[in-house]
């Protein structure tokens, strides 16, 4: 995508994306907003509601191009926006719990 607004009649408007998913399916949004849009215009505008119904939006799991920010933050012609699901475990007790089980079993 250009990383530039993109000029609709008199006005300018954003291309972007909306990705959310899980390990079985994804969904991918491309959509046009208004200049000025934030993250949480584009969530709003991607109904991801639709094909998640179970979907709780976290405000603190988002992303754009791989980088967590706020709901509020502007957006740019040719960003990606990301919703992010919650750990199922927590990465550190997950490799405590191995590393007890391989002591465990090394003596």
């Amino acid at each position: 995508m250009n990383s530039e607004a993109v000029m609709e009649g008199d006005e300018a408007s954003l291309a972007v994306e909306v990705v959310y998913g899980d390990a079985q399916r994804q969904t991918l949004r491309q959509l046009r907003l208004a200049a000025g849009a934030t993250v949480a215009d584009a969530i709003a505008a991607a109904e991801l509601e639709r094909d998640w119904p179970e979907l709780e939006l976290d405000p603190n799991a988002v992303g754009v191009w791989g980088r967590k920010v706020s709901l509020g933050q502007l957006l740019k012609s040719g960003d990606r926006v990301e919703v992010y699901r919650p750990l199922l475990a927590d990465p550190k007790e997950v490799r405590r719990a191995r590393a007890e089980a391989a002591r465990t079993q090394s003596d």
